[in-house]
């Protein structure tokens, strides 16, 4: 096999699904990997589908056994860290289960995808892009569990980049801003289950405002400009730039949310959000950030 190799987790659907595509287009070796993924690549040539879950090390161990042996000896020469689920919920309402849930599959599940390949990626001086979005750099009211995700994910990225520094391998981090795909359908049932088992007191709290934030925020992303390919284009770009950057920007919100976190002061950013947990509009640029 002559081809480079790449590991797209994730790769069901969505973002991971159109990497793996895109990438495989362009003549790489891919490994799509999730928990379900039987079907989903059929006849696609130069794609090979991995049943692998993130946050289970047995899981990752033997999804790593099978790429090594369909990759005729030589090693992986890239990582696309997309794997991610996003579990809305005010953080009174929210069971740590489900922040555990939400921490081991973006986090967890990084580091041990990470820490699995990374033997191989030294070997072929290859890449590793972690996959964020708006809010690894803004911490948004009712995504208070995928802030924290997203915030470790970017910190995750920077100490990940600067101990690899002299090691030949590239480490790059990827923020989609709003785009249309099966993760918002999943969010908006996991919100509403998540106010439904809150008791009396705190639904007639947070009731309205989530709500209208759960709603805006999947009418938001229906009508997003940026696209899954959009997505996969960068994607593209960073394994195949002579130099990747540490940093890029998926769609213009993406790139406002950054600029926001780093132009506007504390209180700015906190009055953005008062309207919002106050009842009132909630903001469809909020809304937007999950990628």
């Amino acid at each position: 096999m002559s081809k480079k190799s790449v590991l797209v987790t994730g790769a069901s659907s969505g973002l991971g699904q159109a990497a793996a595509l895109q990438l495989a287009r362009h003549g790489f070796q891919v490994f799509a990997a999730a928990r379900s993924i039987q079907g989903v690549f059929d006849g696609v040539s130069g794609i090979e589908a991995i049943s692998m879950d993130v946050a289970c090390k047995t899981s990752v161990a033997t999804a790593f056994e099978q790429i090594a042996s369909a990759s005729d000896g030589r090693p992986l020469w890239g990582l696309v860290n997309n794997a991610g689920i996003c579990v809305p919920s005010p953080l009174e309402l929210l069971d740590a289960d489900e922040l555990r849930r939400q921490l081991d599959t973006n986090v967890i599940g990084q580091l041990l995808v990470t820490q699995a390949a990374l033997p191989q990626l030294r070997r072929s001086h290859g890449r590793v892009i972690n996959v964020t979005s708006g809010l690894g750099s803004i911490a948004v009211p009712y995504l208070g569990a995928y802030s924290i995700a997203q915030f470790a994910k970017m910190a995750f990225t920077d100490a990940l980049r600067r101990e690899l520094l002299n090691s030949g391998v590239s480490v790059s981090v990827v923020q989609p801003g709003a785009i249309h795909t099966p993760i918002w359908g999943k969010f908006l049932a996991t919100g509403q289950q998540i106010l439904a088992q809150a008791g009396e007191q705190t639904q007639a709290l947070y009731g309205p405002s989530f709500r209208a934030f759960l709603e805006q925020s999947e009418a938001s992303a229906q009508g997003a400009v940026t696209t899954v390919d959009a997505f996969a284009e960068v994607i593209l770009q960073v394994l195949t730039v002579q130099a990747p950057a540490s940093h890029y920007c998926v769609g213009n919100d993406a790139a406002e949310f950054v600029a926001m976190a780093r132009n506007l002061s504390t209180a700015e950013l906190d009055a953005l959000f008062a309207a919002q947990v106050s009842g009132a509009q909630a903001f469809t640029e909020v809304a937007g950030a999950v990628g």
